[in-house]
């Protein structure tokens, strides 16, 4: 697949087509995300291993929305069955995706050993105040007052993002494009960086949905002298915008690679001319400088 440059407003247009596909079926997102929650779920009973087994998942289960995403622009029906399909393209595609999983489990729990090396535990301290039943505002403010939890946050922020460049795309180019993990995330690494403008624009976009809608419930729920319903609006749109933002993966692959050789299926975007569905349904075309 050919790497494509993108100008930076594509990163508003991105968001925007995860809005639309999402309300094409909502339903079907819906029980997409549905069935990622309950994953989780099954995953967290399991002491240690279970939290090895998620985070070796979660390049597999962003895959499955991009492949769902897929099938909706498509036309068809998003099922959670997307998150297993991966693993049956055959053998070397599927150990490719095993070790994306087992190398971003990995490097999570150095960033983790290392933000807690760096907060001396400020962060475990605060949690475990905050989960307990006598929790008093001066214990909170005393936890929250340590200057190394500030650091540790900084840290682990900085470094999950960073991480999640090169796993951003490597999941679908080891699955429509056939690449080895190691040449996956490479070329992940190469078009977020090549693409940074849109990507900027596209995180700077969902700040400012998020922000605008908090902004709104609140003046809302003032107007109608009711501050207590926000807590019951900010469940179900949470759920909403996650269940978008991963609906609205896919297009950021989709505008960032195309098939190298229009006349040979890669399997990819290209190869099925989702390119040609994705402008049916935005009414917008893809724009390469």
């Amino acid at each position: 697949m050919k790497l494509q440059l993108v100008p930076a407003r594509q990163g508003v247009l991105w968001v925007r087509h995860g809005f639309q596909v999402f309300f094409r079926q909502p339903v079907a997102f819906a029980g997409m995300f549905a069935a990622f929650l309950f994953a989780i779920f099954v995953f967290t009973l399991v002491p240690l291993l279970g939290s090895i087994l998620l985070l070796a998942a979660l390049p597999l289960a962003t895959l499955g929305f991009m492949i769902a995403t897929r099938a909706s622009v498509e036309g068809r029906f998003p099922l959670p069955r997307a998150f297993v399909e991966p693993l049956r393209q055959g053998r070397p595609r599927a150990m490719a995706m095993l070790k994306l999983g087992l190398v971003y489990a990995a490097t999570t729990f150095a960033i983790m050993w290392l933000s807690d090396v760096v907060d001396g535990g400020a962060l475990d301290a605060l949690m475990e105040t905050l989960s307990s039943g006598k929790t008093t505002p001066e214990a909170v403010a005393q936890k929250l007052g340590d200057g190394r939890l500030e650091a540790g946050l900084l840290l682990r922020l900085g470094l999950a993002t960073l991480l999640s460049v090169p796993f951003w795309h490597a999941p679908a180019l080891v699955h429509w494009d056939g690449q080895p993990w190691g040449k996956a995330l490479f070329f992940s690494t190469v078009a977020c960086w090549r693409n940074r403008g849109a990507f900027t624009v596209y995180g700077l976009t969902w700040m400012a949905v998020i922000s605008l809608f908090a902004i709104m419930a609140n003046l809302l729920f003032a107007l109608l002298g009711q501050m207590k319903l926000i807590a019951f609006a900010a469940m179900p749109a949470s759920l909403i915008f996650s269940t978008v933002f991963y609906a609205s993966l896919y297009f950021t692959f989709a505008d960032c690679f195309t098939a190298d050789d229009p006349g040979e299926s890669t399997g990819g975007p290209e190869s099925s001319d989702t390119a040609r569905l994705i402008s049916d349904i935005t009414h917008t075309d893809k724009e390469t400088p």
